[in-house]
Protein backbone atom coordinates (compact mmCIF):
# COMPACT_ATOMS: atom_id res chain seq x y z
CA UNK A 1 0.00 0.00 0.00
CA UNK A 2 1.58 3.54 -1.04
CA UNK A 3 1.67 5.95 1.87
CA UNK A 4 -1.08 7.97 2.91
CA UNK A 5 -2.17 11.08 1.16
CA UNK A 6 -2.57 14.59 2.59
CA UNK A 7 -5.56 16.60 2.51
CA UNK A 8 -3.30 19.47 4.26
CA UNK A 9 -3.83 22.68 2.12
CA UNK A 10 -5.73 20.79 -0.74
CA UNK A 11 -8.98 22.42 -2.25
CA UNK A 12 -11.80 20.30 -1.63
CA UNK A 13 -15.34 21.37 -2.81
CA UNK A 14 -18.10 19.54 -0.81
CA UNK A 15 -21.96 19.76 -2.94
CA UNK A 16 -24.84 19.68 -0.47
CA UNK A 17 -22.68 20.74 2.33
CA UNK A 18 -25.68 22.21 4.51
CA UNK A 19 -27.47 18.36 4.32
CA UNK A 20 -27.02 16.35 7.16
CA UNK A 21 -24.19 14.62 5.55
CA UNK A 22 -22.64 17.26 3.87
CA UNK A 23 -22.00 18.96 6.45
CA UNK A 24 -20.24 16.26 8.84
CA UNK A 25 -18.02 15.75 5.51
CA UNK A 26 -17.13 19.31 5.42
CA UNK A 27 -16.15 19.42 8.69
CA UNK A 28 -14.35 16.43 8.93
CA UNK A 29 -12.19 17.95 5.56
CA UNK A 30 -11.67 21.10 7.12
CA UNK A 31 -10.25 19.11 10.26
CA UNK A 32 -7.78 16.97 7.96
CA UNK A 33 -6.17 20.59 6.70
CA UNK A 34 -7.88 20.26 3.59
CA UNK A 35 -9.40 24.34 2.23
CA UNK A 36 -12.95 23.69 1.79
CA UNK A 37 -15.42 24.83 -0.41
CA UNK A 38 -18.79 24.63 1.07
CA UNK A 39 -21.31 24.55 -1.83
CA UNK A 40 -25.22 24.95 -1.18
CA UNK A 41 -27.68 26.96 -3.15
CA UNK A 42 -28.42 29.15 -0.33
CA UNK A 43 -25.26 31.07 1.01
CA UNK A 44 -26.95 32.10 4.37
CA UNK A 45 -28.03 29.06 5.19
CA UNK A 46 -24.60 27.57 4.14
CA UNK A 47 -22.80 30.31 6.12
CA UNK A 48 -25.03 29.35 9.26
CA UNK A 49 -24.29 25.38 9.10
CA UNK A 50 -20.63 26.69 8.58
CA UNK A 51 -20.85 28.61 11.81
CA UNK A 52 -22.33 26.39 14.03
CA UNK A 53 -20.59 23.37 13.25
CA UNK A 54 -17.54 24.90 13.42
CA UNK A 55 -16.34 24.27 9.34
CA UNK A 56 -13.57 26.73 8.18
CA UNK A 57 -13.68 27.11 4.52
CA UNK A 58 -15.08 29.21 1.69
CA UNK A 59 -18.89 29.12 0.95
CA UNK A 60 -19.98 29.03 -2.98
CA UNK A 61 -23.54 29.85 -3.85
CA UNK A 62 -24.21 26.74 -6.37
CA UNK A 63 -27.50 25.37 -7.67
CA UNK A 64 -26.26 22.58 -8.95
CA UNK A 65 -29.32 21.68 -11.38
CA UNK A 66 -27.77 24.76 -13.48
CA UNK A 67 -25.09 23.53 -15.39
CA UNK A 68 -22.90 26.96 -15.33
CA UNK A 69 -23.12 27.04 -11.75
CA UNK A 70 -21.25 24.18 -11.56
CA UNK A 71 -18.74 24.95 -14.68
CA UNK A 72 -18.71 28.32 -12.71
CA UNK A 73 -17.67 27.00 -9.40
CA UNK A 74 -15.01 24.21 -10.64
CA UNK A 75 -13.60 26.38 -12.92
CA UNK A 76 -12.97 29.11 -9.72
CA UNK A 77 -11.93 26.22 -7.25
CA UNK A 78 -10.09 23.90 -9.20
CA UNK A 79 -10.36 21.05 -6.81
CA UNK A 80 -7.88 18.28 -5.94
CA UNK A 81 -11.51 16.63 -4.88
CA UNK A 82 -14.87 16.89 -5.37
CA UNK A 83 -17.16 15.20 -2.60
CA UNK A 84 -20.66 14.83 -3.68
CA UNK A 85 -23.34 14.96 -1.07
CA UNK A 86 -25.77 16.54 -2.83
CA UNK A 87 -29.48 14.72 -2.94
CA UNK A 88 -32.42 14.64 -3.30
CA UNK A 89 -35.64 12.65 -2.30
CA UNK A 90 -33.96 10.72 1.25
CA UNK A 91 -36.91 13.39 2.76
CA UNK A 92 -40.06 12.07 2.19
CA UNK A 93 -41.39 15.13 1.43
CA UNK A 94 -39.02 15.87 -1.39
CA UNK A 95 -41.29 13.68 -4.11
CA UNK A 96 -40.75 15.66 -7.52
CA UNK A 97 -39.54 13.31 -9.51
CA UNK A 98 -37.78 15.68 -12.00
CA UNK A 99 -35.84 17.24 -9.32
CA UNK A 100 -34.46 14.09 -8.31
CA UNK A 101 -33.18 13.09 -11.46
CA UNK A 102 -31.70 16.61 -12.12
CA UNK A 103 -29.81 16.37 -8.91
CA UNK A 104 -29.34 12.29 -8.09
CA UNK A 105 -28.09 11.89 -12.07
CA UNK A 106 -28.05 14.71 -13.94
CA UNK A 107 -25.94 16.30 -11.86
CA UNK A 108 -23.57 13.08 -11.63
CA UNK A 109 -22.81 13.10 -15.61
CA UNK A 110 -21.99 16.77 -15.27
CA UNK A 111 -19.07 16.06 -12.68
CA UNK A 112 -17.94 13.14 -14.75
CA UNK A 113 -17.67 15.88 -17.36
CA UNK A 114 -16.40 18.95 -15.68
CA UNK A 115 -14.32 16.97 -12.69
CA UNK A 116 -11.22 16.00 -15.32
CA UNK A 117 -11.14 19.15 -16.94
CA UNK A 118 -10.34 21.21 -13.89
CA UNK A 119 -8.96 19.06 -11.51
CA UNK A 120 -5.44 19.95 -9.90
CA UNK A 121 -3.44 17.48 -12.12
CA UNK A 122 -1.12 17.03 -8.70
CA UNK A 123 -3.04 15.07 -7.00
CA UNK A 124 -3.06 11.20 -7.20
CA UNK A 125 -6.02 10.29 -5.31
CA UNK A 126 -9.88 10.57 -5.93
CA UNK A 127 -11.13 13.23 -7.87
CA UNK A 128 -14.13 12.21 -7.07
CA UNK A 129 -15.99 10.31 -4.26
CA UNK A 130 -19.97 10.46 -4.47
CA UNK A 131 -22.47 9.30 -1.86
CA UNK A 132 -24.49 6.12 -2.89
CA UNK A 133 -27.53 4.98 -0.97
CA UNK A 134 -28.65 1.55 0.72
CA UNK A 135 -32.27 2.23 -1.26
CA UNK A 136 -30.05 1.20 -4.58
CA UNK A 137 -30.54 -2.55 -3.38
CA UNK A 138 -34.02 -2.01 -3.47
CA UNK A 139 -36.60 -5.36 -2.82
CA UNK A 140 -33.46 -7.79 -2.61
CA UNK A 141 -32.98 -10.15 0.18
CA UNK A 142 -29.45 -11.87 1.22
CA UNK A 143 -26.31 -10.93 1.90
CA UNK A 144 -26.12 -7.21 0.09
CA UNK A 145 -22.83 -7.16 -1.96
CA UNK A 146 -21.92 -4.72 -4.35
CA UNK A 147 -22.00 -6.80 -7.06
CA UNK A 148 -25.04 -8.67 -6.63
CA UNK A 149 -28.57 -8.13 -7.61
CA UNK A 150 -30.53 -4.62 -7.39
CA UNK A 151 -34.10 -3.41 -7.54
CA UNK A 152 -34.82 0.06 -6.58
CA UNK A 153 -38.08 0.75 -6.66
CA UNK A 154 -38.50 4.27 -5.23
CA UNK A 155 -37.43 7.32 -7.56
CA UNK A 156 -34.72 8.50 -4.86
CA UNK A 157 -33.30 4.40 -5.39
CA UNK A 158 -33.60 4.63 -9.12
CA UNK A 159 -31.38 7.13 -9.91
CA UNK A 160 -28.66 7.16 -7.14
CA UNK A 161 -28.68 3.77 -8.76
CA UNK A 162 -28.43 5.09 -12.34
CA UNK A 163 -25.83 7.78 -11.18
CA UNK A 164 -23.73 4.79 -9.55
CA UNK A 165 -23.72 2.71 -13.36
CA UNK A 166 -22.53 5.64 -15.04
CA UNK A 167 -19.83 6.59 -12.62
CA UNK A 168 -18.93 2.39 -12.40
CA UNK A 169 -18.37 3.09 -16.15
CA UNK A 170 -16.53 6.44 -16.13
CA UNK A 171 -13.81 4.92 -14.00
CA UNK A 172 -14.24 1.85 -16.17
CA UNK A 173 -12.79 3.68 -19.41
CA UNK A 174 -10.78 5.70 -17.31
CA UNK A 175 -12.42 8.69 -17.65
CA UNK A 176 -11.64 9.97 -14.35
CA UNK A 177 -10.72 8.45 -10.74
CA UNK A 178 -13.80 8.27 -8.48
CA UNK A 179 -15.79 6.36 -6.33
CA UNK A 180 -19.34 5.79 -5.07
CA UNK A 181 -19.72 5.16 -0.91
CA UNK A 182 -22.71 3.55 -0.39
CA UNK A 183 -24.08 4.54 2.97
CA UNK A 184 -27.36 2.62 4.58
CA UNK A 185 -29.09 4.12 8.09
CA UNK A 186 -27.17 7.23 9.21
CA UNK A 187 -27.69 8.74 12.26
CA UNK A 188 -26.69 11.71 14.17
CA UNK A 189 -26.70 15.64 14.58
CA UNK A 190 -28.49 17.12 12.13
CA UNK A 191 -30.61 14.69 10.51
CA UNK A 192 -33.96 15.49 9.30
CA UNK A 193 -37.34 16.48 12.38
CA UNK A 194 -39.37 13.25 12.27
CA UNK A 195 -36.24 10.32 11.88
CA UNK A 196 -36.15 8.16 14.26
CA UNK A 197 -33.69 9.37 16.56
CA UNK A 198 -34.37 13.60 16.28
CA UNK A 199 -38.18 11.86 17.32
CA UNK A 200 -36.05 10.07 20.83
CA UNK A 201 -34.58 13.33 21.31
CA UNK A 202 -37.73 15.35 21.39
CA UNK A 203 -39.34 12.85 23.29
CA UNK A 204 -37.53 13.54 26.17
CA UNK A 205 -39.80 16.47 26.95
CA UNK A 206 -42.95 14.83 27.07
CA UNK A 207 -45.37 12.11 28.61
CA UNK A 208 -47.21 11.80 25.36
CA UNK A 209 -47.05 8.19 24.26
CA UNK A 210 -45.50 7.70 20.70
CA UNK A 211 -46.90 5.87 17.98
CA UNK A 212 -44.29 3.64 15.78
CA UNK A 213 -44.35 0.55 13.07
CA UNK A 214 -43.99 -2.57 14.74
CA UNK A 215 -40.25 -2.02 14.24
CA UNK A 216 -38.99 -5.17 13.21
CA UNK A 217 -37.30 -3.96 10.27
CA UNK A 218 -33.38 -4.53 10.67
CA UNK A 219 -30.97 -1.57 9.55
CA UNK A 220 -27.23 -1.13 9.65
CA UNK A 221 -27.38 2.15 11.40
CA UNK A 222 -24.16 4.38 11.10
CA UNK A 223 -23.09 7.20 12.81
CA UNK A 224 -22.61 10.05 11.12
CA UNK A 225 -19.00 10.97 12.46
CA UNK A 226 -17.62 7.84 11.00
CA UNK A 227 -19.36 7.95 7.66
CA UNK A 228 -17.19 11.94 7.49
CA UNK A 229 -14.36 10.74 8.99
CA UNK A 230 -14.85 7.67 6.47
CA UNK A 231 -14.99 10.03 3.63
CA UNK A 232 -10.77 11.21 4.78
CA UNK A 233 -9.71 7.75 5.07
CA UNK A 234 -10.93 6.98 1.55
CA UNK A 235 -9.41 9.87 -0.13
CA UNK A 236 -6.22 10.12 1.45
CA UNK A 237 -5.43 6.28 0.87
CA UNK A 238 -5.05 4.26 -2.08
CA UNK A 239 -7.20 4.09 -4.98
CA UNK A 240 -9.77 1.51 -4.51
CA UNK A 241 -9.57 -1.87 -6.64
CA UNK A 242 -13.84 -1.10 -7.60
CA UNK A 243 -15.91 1.47 -7.74
CA UNK A 244 -18.63 0.99 -5.57
CA UNK A 245 -18.28 0.10 -1.75
CA UNK A 246 -20.36 -0.23 0.68
CA UNK A 247 -19.94 1.78 3.50
CA UNK A 248 -21.62 0.64 7.01
CA UNK A 249 -21.01 -1.12 10.14
CA UNK A 250 -22.28 -4.88 8.97
CA UNK A 251 -23.62 -5.23 11.93
CA UNK A 252 -27.98 -5.31 11.93
CA UNK A 253 -30.03 -3.77 14.77
CA UNK A 254 -34.27 -3.80 14.20
CA UNK A 255 -35.54 -0.25 15.03
CA UNK A 256 -37.04 -2.00 18.17
CA UNK A 257 -33.48 -2.66 19.44
CA UNK A 258 -31.89 0.71 18.22
CA UNK A 259 -34.67 2.52 20.34
CA UNK A 260 -33.97 0.46 23.45
CA UNK A 261 -29.95 1.11 23.84
CA UNK A 262 -31.27 4.92 22.55
CA UNK A 263 -33.36 5.19 25.58
CA UNK A 264 -30.38 3.62 27.98
CA UNK A 265 -28.05 5.84 26.26
CA UNK A 266 -30.65 9.16 27.13
CA UNK A 267 -31.25 7.79 30.68
CA UNK A 268 -35.04 8.28 29.21
CA UNK A 269 -38.34 5.89 30.60
CA UNK A 270 -38.97 3.05 28.86
CA UNK A 271 -42.88 2.02 27.54
CA UNK A 272 -43.22 5.22 25.59
CA UNK A 273 -43.53 3.65 21.99
CA UNK A 274 -46.26 2.32 21.14
CA UNK A 275 -44.63 -0.49 18.71
CA UNK A 276 -47.28 -1.43 16.20
CA UNK A 277 -49.15 1.36 16.46
CA UNK A 278 -48.72 2.40 13.16
CA UNK A 279 -49.32 0.54 9.70
CA UNK A 280 -45.52 0.24 8.05
CA UNK A 281 -44.99 1.67 5.22
CA UNK A 282 -44.84 -0.52 1.56
CA UNK A 283 -41.62 1.69 0.81
CA UNK A 284 -40.25 0.64 4.43
CA UNK A 285 -36.74 -1.11 2.48
CA UNK A 286 -35.84 -4.40 5.19
CA UNK A 287 -32.74 -5.37 4.48
CA UNK A 288 -30.55 -8.61 5.44
CA UNK A 289 -26.66 -8.16 6.14
CA UNK A 290 -24.55 -5.56 4.45
CA UNK A 291 -21.56 -6.71 2.89
CA UNK A 292 -18.07 -4.75 3.89
CA UNK A 293 -15.43 -6.83 2.80
CA UNK A 294 -14.52 -4.75 0.08
CA UNK A 295 -14.48 -1.16 2.62
CA UNK A 296 -12.30 -3.80 4.59
CA UNK A 297 -9.94 -4.65 1.87
CA UNK A 298 -9.58 -0.98 0.63
CA UNK A 299 -9.41 1.29 4.22
CA UNK A 300 -8.18 -1.64 6.71
CA UNK A 301 -11.62 -0.12 8.85
CA UNK A 302 -15.44 -0.02 8.78
CA UNK A 303 -17.57 1.86 11.06
CA UNK A 304 -16.77 0.92 14.27
CA UNK A 305 -19.22 3.00 17.47
CA UNK A 306 -22.10 1.58 18.31
CA UNK A 307 -25.16 2.51 18.68
CA UNK A 308 -25.22 3.87 22.68
CA UNK A 309 -21.88 5.84 21.88
CA UNK A 310 -23.33 7.29 18.84
CA UNK A 311 -26.31 8.94 20.15
CA UNK A 312 -24.48 9.78 22.81
CA UNK A 313 -22.26 11.73 21.05
CA UNK A 314 -25.19 13.06 19.17
CA UNK A 315 -27.02 14.26 22.16
CA UNK A 316 -23.93 15.97 23.73
CA UNK A 317 -23.38 17.33 20.24
CA UNK A 318 -26.80 19.25 20.20
CA UNK A 319 -26.49 20.39 23.69
CA UNK A 320 -22.95 22.51 22.75
CA UNK A 321 -24.78 23.94 19.90
CA UNK A 322 -27.89 24.72 22.18
CA UNK A 323 -25.20 26.31 25.22
CA UNK A 324 -23.44 28.56 21.98
CA UNK A 325 -26.29 29.71 20.19
CA UNK A 326 -27.70 30.75 24.14
CA UNK A 327 -26.76 34.44 25.07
Amino acid sequence: MSAPLSLAGRRVVVLGATGFIGRWVARAMAQAGAQVWLAARDRVAATDVADRYGITGTVAECDVTRAGDLEALMSDARPHLTCNLAGYGVDRRETDAQLATAINLDLVLRLIEHVPAHVEPSWRGLSLLHAGSALEYGAVGGHLEEDGPTHATTVYGQTKLAATRVLEAAVTSGALRAATARLFTVYGPGEHDGRLLPSMLLARASLTPIPMTDGHQRRDFTYVGDVAGGFVRAVTCSLPAEATVNRATGRLHSVREFVSLAESALDMATGRFQFGALPTRSDDMAHDEVAVDRARRWLGWVPDTDVPAGVRATDAFLRSLLRSSTP
